[in-house]
């Protein structure tokens, strides 16, 4: 049976340990508890927040004047396997973290270059997570979900979630959908799939598009964000963050243009910054670039909140702040980055009774 609570402060519950009280907290362990909160409240008229690990939250100060339903069944169950090719579906609640180590551990590849992220299941195909060269919609076939628009569990295919760069219908649509559980095609190997990422084929000594054993490739990237503080650890104020705070910026032909004349007035005609295809004729850069060639170094504080001190896209929370404080920090930022280079920067995480 869920378990309920009223007035639970909700920075307990995120990553960055930011957030007021929820008026009503429901702890679901089951599909049938998450989906009966989620109704139960929805018929009442009540506003709905699903939780997982808090992660990628940012929560108002002053909490949340509805019902949280805080996701936390279990599961992971193998459905086939032909070729080569697993399917593994995953319950929502899952961690995301054990679900990577226990796929390396049995010479699954295709999340390897994800590990140390923190949050659950339900939460990688809402944002299309994402690192070091893969992305979960290279390995998701389909997601269960309860569809709160029609009051029934749906099955929505890879092609269905419209993944795009840390975007997905889910994201789209905040308030249709809960994932209750992902089911993943991976495959069987003791090497990882191609290293795409360059900063990560450096660090394995590898070439670009090479494979390596996938013990290698995990713990090339867990040094790798342990070394950004993107690994969390009580121990380490800089990991007491959302991940990345913005989104890499992606350009359009008169955009990119207009970063062209900016990045030559500001740095000299022959600076470069970076740039990759995206097709269609847009271009993706670097939202930890632009901050830093703004003038944000790491470490750089406001308030109580402050750039992590190993990573500029990360903003911390690492002495019991504030989230307006936190937001005070982003607009600075984002604002510094619009002066400029007239890029706008996009938070990455979900706001909660809060806006930039």
């Amino acid at each position: 049976m869920a378990v309920f609570a009223e007035e639970v402060n909700l920075a307990g519950y995120t990553t960055l340990r930011l957030g007021g009280p929820a008026r009503r907290f429901v702890e679901a362990t089951t599909e049938a508890e998450v989906v009966d909160a989620v109704r139960e409240a929805d018929a009442d008229g009540e506003p709905v927040l699903v939780l997982g690990g808090g992660s990628n939250l940012v929560v108002s100060d002053e909490g949340f004047p509805g019902t949280v339903v805080h996701v936390g069944t279990r599961g992971a169950e193998q459905l086939t396997e032909a070729n080569g090719r697993v399917l593994m579906r995953v319950q929502a609640g899952e961690e995301w973290e054990p679900f990577v180590a226990r796929c390396v551990a049995d010479g699954l590849a295709g999340v390897e270059c994800l590990s140390g992220i923190p949050g659950r299941v339900g939460a990688t195909p809402i944002q299309n997570v994402g690192a070091y060269g893969q992305d979960v919609s290279e390995t998701i076939v389909e997601v269960r979900a309860y569809d709160r628009r029609s009051g029934a569990i749906v099955t929505l295919s890879r092609e269905d979630c419209r993944f795009t760069y840390r975007n997905s219908r889910f994201k789209q649509t905040p308030d249709q959908y809960v994932v209750l559980d992902v089911t993943y095609a991976l495959r069987e190997s003791d090497d990882s799939q191609p290293i795409a990422y360059a900063e990560l084929a450096r660090r394995l000594g590898a070439a670009p598009g090479e494979c390596v054993p996938l013990k290698e490739a995990r713990d090339a990237v867990l040094e790798l964000r342990r070394g950004k503080g993107m690994v969390l650890d009580p121990s380490d104020p800089d990991t007491r963050s959302a991940g990345s705070f913005f989104t890499n910026p992606i350009l359009d032909p008169s955009s990119l243009a207009e970063l062209e004349r900016r990045v030559a007035e500001r740095l000299g005609p022959d600076a470069t910054f970076p740039r990759y295809p995206e097709g269609e004729g847009l271009t993706k850069t670097s939202a930890a670039w632009l901050i830093d060639r703004a003038g944000f170094a790491k470490g750089h504080a406001r308030g109580r909140a402050r750039i992590s001190s190993k990573h500029t896209l990360a903003l911390t929370n690492p002495d019991g702040g504030s989230t307006e404080n936190l937001l005070d920090l982003a607009r600075e930022v984002r604002d510094g980055v619009r002066a400029a280079f007239g890029v706008e920067l996009v938070n990455e995480p979900v706001f909660v009774g809060v806006t930039l």
